[in-house]
């Protein structure tokens, strides 16, 4: 996972096509932290805390690091809990620098 944090996200133009298969399975054993690939498309993972506020707190932080790299995840913020989900737009699937934000998020985790 390190690996994936130290690298910064790219943007994506839409010229190349979005992750499958073998692809997909390497970056996710990289990335690790029990984030999930659904259906080949997106990232998503629920990260809980003990009350609203750490929630918020981390919300904001992701918006921080999403902000720098223009990347910006889907946030679901509720009490004790903010789930992820990430996706590249413009190929309307996945792509390295989304394993790359999910690095960075949870390195944000710990700071």
């Amino acid at each position: 996972m390190n690996e994936l944090a130290a690298q910064e996200c790219l943007p994506c133009e839409g010229s190349v096509p979005p992750l499958k298969g073998e692809e997909l399975q390497k970056l996710s054993q990289k990335l690790g932290n029990n984030w999930r690939v659904v259906q080949e498309h997106h990232l998503e993972k629920e990260f809980t805390f003990k009350n609203f506020r750490e929630a918020l707190d981390f919300t904001n932080r992701v918006g921080e690091i999403a902000e720098a790299r223009n990347h910006h995840p889907d946030i679901y913020l509720a009490w004790g809990k903010v789930r992820i989900t990430i996706w590249t737009h413009k190929i309307d699937g996945l792509s390295e620098s989304d394993f790359v934000l999910a690095a960075k998020i949870e390195q944000g985790l710990k700071g």
